[in-house]
């Protein structure tokens, strides 16, 4: 999986679905993608994006994407949050999660802010995390041709026997030539988490980051592991 940055709720259950799991960090990065943005609540109603300013020139990989000005970019997002204060129960904890992503990242890479984001959050929600960063794998791909044929050779190269792709996305994998490999493709069907948020009305797939704000995080674990289903 491409890393986002505090994804919604599905992306935890497929982290959950694996037993091992990539970091797909070689391609270009996408400017319109959830790599430096996610959506919460806006204090007016509806939503607003939290983000990161991020330097890509065009045909940057997403490994070489850079944050601008981290510690910036982490004190305006928790002002953002601030509206949550005496409202949500869970305020304080989800705040402290999104202070430990950024200072606990070393570098100025994207990447390594969203791993840091879904670690921190598997660490809270109990859910093992141990990702493999594809760009430091060393692996011997052949060319590829469309853009589904990079989960394939991922997976032959490391064995797999099996793998779960997010919902989204079934029309670039091409069936037959996982068939050939003996590799089952499947997909993750995540259903949309409901929650009480008053005095705001819920909205469906909001980050994580506002999931986590209304509801225990035993409560929140329960849901991924009740409502898992996975197809081919």
């Amino acid at each position: 999986m491409q890393p986002y940055f505090f994804p919604y709720l599905g992306y935890f259950q497929l982290i959950l679905a694996v037993d091992r799991g990539i970091v797909f960090d070689v391609v270009k990065y996408n400017r319109k993608s959830w790599m430096n943005r996610n959506r919460v609540l806006h204090p007016n109603g509806g939503w607003q994006y939290v983000s990161v300013p991020v330097h890509a020139p065009h045909g940057t990989p997403i490994n070489a994407a850079t944050v601008v000005d981290g510690e910036a970019a982490a004190r305006r997002i928790l002002g953002q949050l601030e509206h949550y204060r005496g409202k949500a129960p869970f305020f304080q904890q989800v705040c402290g999660l999104v202070s430990e992503a950024f200072a606990s990242t070393k570098t100025n890479g994207l990447c390594e802010l969203n791993v840091r984001s879904l670690a921190v959050v598997c660490d809270y929600l109990g859910i093992a995390f141990d990702w493999s960063v594809c760009s430091e794998m060393a692996l011997e791909l052949p060319t590829i041709d469309y853009a589904g044929q990079w989960a394939l050779e991922i997976s032959s190269a490391l064995e797999a026997r099996r793998y779960v792709n997010a919902p989204g996305g079934r029309e670039i994998f091409v069936s037959h030539d996982w068939e050939s490999r003996g590799i089952d493709l499947c997909f993750l069907e995540p259903k949309s988490y409901t929650y009480d948020c008053y005095p705001y009305n819920h909205i469906e797939n909001l980050s994580i980051i506002d999931a986590l704000m209304w509801n225990n995080r035993e409560d929140v674990l329960h849901y991924i592991i009740d409502t898992m289903k996975i197809s081919k």
